[in-house]
This record gives C-alpha cells, structure tokens and sequence, in this order.
C-alpha cells in the first residue's frame, strides 16, 4: 500500500512540476494564424504585449467617399475601410512621428505578403545600425502583410510592435497590427483609393 501511495504522490508532484514548466516556457508567448502559409506564428516571451490597444470595430460612416476607399485620418490615428452601406471598418494605426506627416489621395500598387524590408538611405543615414535588407518574418518590422501607396515609399503594413498602434511613431507608413492588416489585406485589391487627412 505504502509503495502506491509513492507512486501516486511522486506522480502527482511530477505532474505539478511539468505544468508549471510548461507555464513558464509558455507565458508571454502570442500565436497568430498566417492565412496565406496557413501556419501559426509564435512570438516569444521577450516581446511586449501583442495585444491591439485600438481593437477594429465597424462604424457609421456618412463622410464623402464611397464603397471600398481607405481613409486614414491621421490626426484620430484611425484608419476607415468604408462598406458603401453607410458603415466603415474602423481600426487603429501608427502614423508619421512629427516631421513625417503627410497627406494626399492615391492608389494601392502593389500587396506582398511577409514582406522584405530595404531601409531608404534616408532612413540609414538617420539610424546608421538599420540592415540594408530584411528578408520578411515575425521579427520583420513590416509584419505580415503590406500594401504600397502609390509611388511613394509609404505603406500600410503590419508591425511587430503593435503596442505602437493609435500613436505618431512611423517615418510616414501607417502601421497596423498583424491581425488587423491581415483583415484589411483581404479586402482591398491594386487600385484600392487610399485618402490620407491630416
């Protein structure tokens, strides 16, 4: 009898000490689904929280612009993806930090998804320790998904800093959270109107 009670004490603390392991290894981890490599990606303990402080939600929507338009206004930091029914997709973005705003109507040119990233020399000169290429992936500051604007360098693209969503940090893309450029992906196409207010 003495020999069970053993095994079953010694098995339930091994249990106890597995879960707590496993707690650990896994605290602070956020997973997020790529519907295009139908694969999870796992970002690791040592971010900050991946949770979107501006979570999307649809809106009434009575300004001039009509049925799939994005319009960004910069000064809510929001950007609207409008329906046509009188309601819009709203979601929070990053914007240009002081001295990197801008606005002006133009197109979407081009979608990628996982993008790579080539700093501009502008952008080197200002922050001499940027690659001069990142090839695309979680760690990526584009994230999962990128539409250009037009032909400037500007972008609406992913993070992997979404804590950084509903504030003026950028050089002038508009950052959105992975989850959320995803979703915008999906419904725009090339020749997209994109309206940037200030």
């Amino acid at each position: 009898m003495k020999s069970i009670l053993a095994v079953a004490v010694a098995a339930t603390l091994f249990s106890a000490v597995q879960s707590e392991a496993l707690a650990a290894m896994t605290a602070g981890t956020q997973r997020f689904f790529d519907p295009a490599t139908k694969t999870w990606i796992t970002y690791g303990p040592g971010a900050r929280s991946h949770k979107n402080p501006v979570p999307r939600t649809v809106v009434d929507y009575d300004g001039p612009y009509g049925a799939n338009t994005i319009v960004v206004n910069t000064s809510e930091r929001r950007l609207y993806y409008v329906l046509g029914d009188g309601t819009a997709i709203r979601y929070g973005v990053g914007v240009g930090r002081e001295g990197f705003q801008w606005a002006g109507t133009h197109h979407i040119t081009r979608k990628a998804e996982w993008p790579g990233w080539t700093p501009p020399p502008q952008m080197r000169k200002r922050q001499p320790g940027l690659p001069l290429h990142m090839e695309g992936g979680p760690g990526n500051p584009l994230g999962a998904r990128a539409m250009y604007i037009g032909n400037t360098l500007y972008r609406i693209h992913g993070s992997n800093e979404p804590w950084t969503i509903g504030q003026a940090v950028s050089s002038g893309c508009l950052r959105m959270t992975n989850e959320d450029v995803v979703d915008l992906y999906e419904k725009v196409s090339v020749g997209t109107r994109v309206v940037v207010l200030r």
